[in-house]
């Protein structure tokens, strides 16, 4: 790797949630909708025009779900009609390994939301279509796990056959990146499909990820032009895909592998210099923000262990340990300052 593109100091910080989050991210590129579709139901595509497609906004699903998933809503008309008739494209990202029996009802409850949304609208007159929109749901996964469990409902219930009619049933489509073999994700020759071979092997050995490198950067080397935001838009997945998922002792000849067979060597070193600047930089964010923490909970600890000596103050501080919101940490060293007893702040630490 160039001076110009090696890390200033290595790097083995991790993101959260990178797996999903950034699989979100390319999804809201549409293109890299119809590249899924390719994969997973390529005799749709002619029905459907993403050139006019449209992510939707999801305020109308509830906090509680919206802040719990991560998920992505797509318009996207049907061909040759006008853009009324259209089909409504919802992909759930799911990156746990551990297999949720509860996928089907969680379906069922953010298509029933969408639907009610779009209920209210045309009692209320605003809506532009004056029908409801047929929902493809999609399911994304990328854990490690080997899925098992039926997405349907009778996965939660009890029913005997007699009965199993009453029970709401619907298609769904399902993708489970890591079992399923890599010439599924790339016969359709897109961007995302020769990514998702790549992500496949996060996990696995040097040689098996670099081996999966080199296929795809050369493959998408090879693309048109017209697919050149797509190309980009992988190139720098991979890029941050071993930066946050790879060793540090890796990092330097994975990066150099995909300089080596992309068609723009000095585009890929921009991104791995700025993908490294931004992980040490986020490491110092996170490691100013812990201090913070850590300071405000000995401070909780020590004024209640002077205020209140007869107390068992350190049981308490397990459940300070895990609370992550620093507002409410100050707050709590505030309280316990002024807490008439050791209990009125064991209530407000519970509250």
């Amino acid at each position: 790797m160039s001076k110009a593109s090696k890390p200033s100091e290595p790097s083995d910080i991790r993101i959260v949630h990178f797996s999903d989050r950034s699989i979100r991210r390319l999804l809201q590129d549409p293109e890299f909708v119809r590249g899924l579709v390719a994969i997973i139901a390529p005799e749709l595509l002619p029905l459907l025009d993403f050139s006019r497609s449209a992510q939707q906004n999801r305020s109308f699903i509830s906090d509680a779900l919206r802040e719990r998933e991560s998920d992505v809503l797509l318009r996207v008309p049907f061909q040759g009609t006008p853009d009324s008739e259209e089909l409504l494209i919802y992909i759930l990202i799911e990156h746990q390994s551990t297999v949720d029996p509860t996928m089907g009802f969680r379906l069922l409850s953010y298509m029933m939301e969408i639907w009610q949304e779009q209920w209210r609208m045309l009692q209320a007159g605003t809506a532009e279509r004056q029908h409801l929109d047929p929902i493809l749901p999609i399911v994304f996964y990328t854990g490690d796990g080997r899925w098992t469990s039926p997405l349907s409902l009778t996965t939660l219930m009890e029913v005997p056959e007699v009965l199993a009619r009453f029970v709401p049933t619907f298609d769904t489509l399902f993708l489970g990146v890591k079992g399923v073999d890599q010439e599924v994700l790339t016969k359709p020759g897109h961007p995302f499909g020769w990514l998702l071979s790549v992500l496949q092997k996060e996990d696995a050995g040097k040689s098996e990820i670099s081996e999966a490198l080199v296929a795809a950067v050369s493959a998408l080397s090879q693309l048109d032009e017209a697919q050149g935001s797509q190309v980009r838009q992988a190139l720098l997945y991979f890029v941050q895909l071993i930066l946050h998922r790879r060793s540090a002792d890796e990092q330097e000849d994975l990066i150099e592998l995909i300089k080596q067979y992309s068609r723009d060597e000095s585009e890929v070193a921009i991104m791995a210099q700025t993908g490294a600047e931004f992980l040490i930089e986020q490491g110092r964010e996170q490691g100013i923000q812990q201090g913070a923490r850590q300071n405000n909970i000995e401070n909780t600890i020590a004024i209640l262990s002077a205020r209140f000596p007869n107390e068992d103050v350190n049981t308490l501080k397990s459940t300070l340990e895990a609370i992550d919101d620093l507002n409410r940490l100050k707050q709590l060293t505030l309280n316990a300052s002024l807490a008439n007893s050791f209990h009125q702040f064991q209530q407000q630490l519970e509250g």
